[in-house]
């Protein structure tokens, strides 16, 4: 069990550099990562996907953390740049953009997860942290980072695993473990075809959540060792966890709810499906990602916007949205929003009717439009009487993308518009 102590958490959190891998294109997102990394895709109204590995840290008393960055990268930058300037460097914290700037080689980007940390040993030396956490940035979840890390120091281990139970016919996406009755990792296989599955739970895999915990010698001592592999993919779950765990103490933290002990919530949004259903999942009575929560907020960058406002409210005209969420500066002009979340900035005007959509910052809908089952990306305007997602064909002979769970995604350039690349 980790420790309760808080002082003693506390200690070890202020010995952490958390490190958030940050670079990756996420091309199943399709169309919603061309100008983007999947870090940087909006989410939940007003929010960025990096924002919850960040805000877990930041909750968590987790206030050194390097981001790692790659793939365009430049609105996440602006993002962290505007939003997470908070901390304060005089007591040592700090959010630091680290880009891929081949530091080790002239013409070496980051190959891989583990080649991502490696490039960037010395400037961890120079913070001198005594544990380094490992995180994927492309994540839905809360998580308090500090019982893991204690949990990691009280079993003696030498890296700890992030790990959560998922179905065995999704378990094949992920890095699938087995440990014994201690916890200890046992065997490890990065998204093998037939995954291995938990005892006594058939239809149960245990899968890594591409979090890490290590102490910084062992980190560096392994990091040095693959790097100089012939062969190697660099990477963590392919490379670095099947070799240590047959040497070394590799221990697997279960991600459970603190009161419930039951299974937390955590989505890998990496679909345009998942990434709809994650967003509108928001919109029920008890959802199952409380944002709400004043004892874990959410932070990021805000933009300075007036309240959302209805206007009209004729028969036929009525500007009204029902089980939806609206963010600020949205204009609901006598049109009709049902069931979907429209992010910032969003115009629907008179007589459009919205329905189970997911609507993307500084989006303009015109007069008699009807979009349902859609994501609307940012920067998108809707012609006068545009119809999106009552014919999936027609859909497609638009020029717009349908997903096979039948969502039809729609940017700008499909609109044949120009639009702001950093988004």
């Amino acid at each position: 069990m980790p420790h309760s102590n808080p002082r003693f958490i506390s200690r070890l959190t202020r010995d952490t550099l958390a490190l958030i891998l940050a670079g990756g294109r996420g091309s199943r997102l399709k169309h919603l990562t061309a100008w983007r990394s999947k870090p940087a895709v909006p989410f939940g109204g007003k929010f960025r996907i990096i924002d919850f590995p960040l805000s877990n840290c930041i909750n968590s008393g987790i206030r050194r953390i390097g981001v790692l960055t790659q793939y365009k990268a430049h609105s996440l930058i602006l993002h962290i740049q505007k939003g997470w300037g908070f901390l304060r460097g005089e007591f040592g914290e700090f959010v630091e953009l680290w880009p891929a700037q081949q530091r080790v080689a002239e013409t070496a980007w980051y190959a891989g997860t583990a080649d991502a940390v490696f490039q960037n040993l010395d400037i961890i030396r120079d913070h001198n942290p005594e544990y380094i956490l490992i995180l994927a940035g492309d994540h839905i979840y809360k998580m308090d980072y500090g019982a893991m890390i204690a949990y990691h120091v009280e079993s003696g281990a030498d890296m700890t695993v992030g790990c959560l139970e998922v179905e065995a016919d999704r378990a094949s996406e992920f890095g699938v473990m087995s440990a014994d009755a201690d916890n200890r990792v046992r065997s490890f296989a990065e998204k093998p075809a037939k995954p291995e599955t938990i005892p006594g739970k058939p239809g149960q895999c245990l899968a890594s959540m591409g979090i890490y915990v290590f102490n910084r010698a062992f980190l560096f001592e392994q990091l040095i060792k693959d790097a100089d592999t012939p062969g190697s993919s660099h990477d963590f779950g392919k490379d670095i966890i099947p070799t240590v765990i047959k040497l070394y103490r590799v221990m697997a933290y279960t991600f459970r709810d603190p009161i419930s002990g039951e299974q937390a919530y955590w989505r890998d949004v990496g679909t345009l499906d998942a990434f709809w259903e994650a967003n509108l999942e928001l919109i029920g009575v008890t959802p199952p990602l409380n944002l709400y929560d004043k004892n874990w907020p959410i932070w990021t960058y805000q933009e300075q916007l007036p309240p959302a406002k209805f206007v009209f409210d004729d028969e036929a005209r009525r500007g009204m949205a029902v089980d939806s969420m609206v963010s600020g500066g949205c204009v609901i002009s006598g049109a009709t929003v049902r069931h979907s979340l429209l992010f910032s900035n969003v115009r629907v005007n008179s007589y459009a009717y919205v329905a189970d959509s997911v609507v993307l910052p500084d989006v303009t809908i015109g007069r008699n439009c009807t979009v349902r089952n859609a994501i609307l990306d940012r920067y998108c305007h809707l012609e006068e009487g545009t119809v999106i997602g009552l014919d999936p064909e027609a859909d497609r002979k638009a020029g717009f993308l349908v997903s096979e769970g039948g969502v039809t995604l729609v940017t700008p350039e499909m609109l044949g518009q120009d639009a702001n690349h950093v988004r």
